[in-house]
């Protein structure tokens, strides 16, 4: 791990304080790329998340790819972690909290619209930032792929209808636009520039492929920052108008983030599952599908409800929490060398 890479936290740290600070002073300038969306898929950040996945794409060996199936115990867990827990361990910690711990500080109604926020974000798995994760923990570029794409499966079918029971209402509609182009941008587009440069660098020499790989490594950091200064900028004004607010949205959702971690760290130990698979597998879990819980905040509570302003939060925390997450795995690497089995074995 480079210097650069190295101290990615400290990085991250400042590229938030700049966000926040830049947002303050040309407020107009995050209006005007806050505008450049599409379906609700902000295009200046697609084009910086863009940048941080195609790196993980150009890793990706489609022969590899064909032997996932025969290792199916950490789709398997992500799948579970995913499905059947994490939407119903965020519903009960956003009642726990904002019914009962939190209930003194906010309204009942502030408080029903903070909890559907954060059920929106648990019903969300992540597309896109999990191939950055998995970068920096080093997991197995192919079963990531894998993971994200049956995950995406899954989505179109089972959103609506969870998001519907937990919220309590039947007439979600899911914003097609908004999770069809972002798997389009963030999977298809960058996963196909992927073959293509690893085509071309194969035919050049083994070696071509890593070396260019190595090459763009530092500009994948740069747009991870690049996407904090922008996320942060978007939402300065909120955060410094209303910081009680965003602090008591983030306490749920950040122990959500580890105990969902926990979990899929525990799972993975019993499953006995390499690190390169396990990692990824953990990480997952642990990340959102923001766009998609945004637009669908938006289309049923409103662009300025207390659903909406949790999504966000939920983009705000996401970053941070994931990069203290990767830092533990990369400690913890020993945690999945298994007595009397070689490691590549068992995925």
């Amino acid at each position: 791990m480079g210097r650069f890479e190295r101290y990615l936290s400290l990085w991250v740290a400042l590229g938030i304080a700049a966000g926040v600070g830049l947002g303050l002073l040309v407020p107009g300038a995050f209006h005007f790329i806050a505008g450049l969306e599409l379906t609700h898929v902000n295009l200046v950040v697609a084009v910086f998340i863009w940048v941080m996945i195609y790196p993980m794409m150009i890793q990706i060996d489609w022969h590899a790819v064909k032997d996932v199936g025969r290792k199916p115990r950490g789709l398997i867990l992500t799948l579970v972690v995913n499905w059947l827990i994490k939407p119903f361990t965020m519903a009960v910690l956003g009642v726990l909290f904002f019914q009962y711990l939190f209930a003194p500080w906010v309204d009942p109604q502030s408080a029903s619209e903070y909890i559907a926020g954060m059920i929106l974000l648990g019903v969300a798995p992540c597309t896109a930032m999990v191939f950055v994760w998995s970068q920096l923990v080093k997991g197995d570029a192919n079963y990531t792929l894998v993971q994200v794409s049956v995950n995406d499966l899954i989505m179109v079918f089972a959103f609506a209808p969870i998001a519907a029971f937990l919220l309590g209402v039947t007439d979600i509609t899911v914003p097609w636009e908004t999770l069809v182009l972002s798997t389009v941008l963030y999977v298809v587009l960058p996963l196909i520039a992927g073959m293509a440069t690893r085509h071309a660098l194969e035919r050049r020499s083994p070696r071509a492929v890593g070396d260019f790989v190595g090459r763009l490594k530092p500009w994948s950091i740069v747009g991870l920052i690049a996407t904090v200064v922008v996320l942060f900028g978007f939402q300065a004004g909120t955060i410094i108008a209303q910081p009680l607010v965003i602090a008591m949205i983030a306490v749920p959702l950040i122990v959500q983030s580890y105990g969902i971690f926990a979990v899929a760290l525990i799972g993975a130990r019993l499953l006995k599952l390499p690190f390169d698979v396990a990692g990824p597998a953990c990480l997952i879990g642990t990340s959102n599908f923001f766009e998609l819980a945004v637009a669908v905040a938006i289309s049923l509570f409103g662009l300025e409800s207390g659903a909406a302003l949790a999504t966000v939060v939920g983009v705000l925390v996401e970053v941070p929490v994931m990069l203290s997450l990767v830092a533990i795995l990369n400690r913890g690497r020993h945690w999945f060398d298994y007595p009397g089995r070689p490691r590549p074995a068992g995925r």
